[in-house]
């Protein structure tokens, strides 16, 4: 049973990667706006920038304004990493150390119970909760069931099976879903810091960005 889910995991995650490709594709259906302006920094410094010091949370007013919440975030994606290290390990059949094992757990219980923190607020905030989509609850329930399943196989790895079974539903919404960002999110940050950094209009790095 374990040895055909997780061919069935591989297939759900190759399926998952190739839609979201393919979305990414589809952006570039209306082809590529021509920009006539004479560049006044260097695309490769603002991708710097946005994978840099754009991430930090005093760059964005929303992150400085909410810093808990953005820490809450970190936590959350971080466990997700670590929850998918530790399915594809899994998958793989490659046993980790002890002390790898200790730490990933780590990981991963600090993004379920963050996790769970966001969820809360969505419900709970009426603000929140008012420009909330079905779809926004669904992803977060999705993934904090994924890294509790994950977390459980970590210490009981007899019931694999329900860690499997999540990983699979998982990997067929992602391309549907809000959990999508997690791919975008790069492919959007590249393209943010492509477009900023050709013009040099970062905060308080216009020099730079010109040299």
């Amino acid at each position: 049973m374990f040895s055909f889910l997780r061919y069935v995991v591989v297939a759900a995650f190759c399926f998952s990667l190739l839609s979201l490709i393919v979305l990414v594709l589809k952006t570039f259906v209306w082809g590529r706006k021509t920009l006539h302006s004479e560049p006044r920094g260097k695309a490769s410094r603002g991708i710097l920038y946005a994978f840099g010091r754009g991430m930090m949370p005093w760059e964005k007013e929303s992150a400085a304004k909410n810093l808990p919440t953005y820490v809450a975030g970190v936590l959350y994606h971080s466990g997700i990493f670590a929850g998918l290290v530790y399915v594809f390990l899994c998958v793989a059949a490659l046993d980790l150390s002890p002390l790898s094992i200790s730490i990933l757990r780590i990981i991963i219980v600090g993004g379920f119970a963050s996790g769970t923190g966001l969820l809360l607020k969505r419900i709970l905030k009426p603000t929140l909760r008012e420009i909330s989509f079905p779809d926004d609850f669904a992803s977060n329930i999705l993934v904090d069931l994924f890294l509790a399943a994950a977390f459980i196989d970590s210490l009981y790895p007899s019931i694999k099976t329900v860690l499997y079974v999540v990983s699979i539903v998982l990997f067929l919404y992602m391309p549907v879903g809000k959990i999508r960002h997690c791919f975008f999110f790069f492919y959007s940050r590249v393209l943010f810091g492509m477009f900023f950094g050709r013009r040099g209009v970062f905060p308080q790095d216009q020099g730079t960005l010109n040299t």
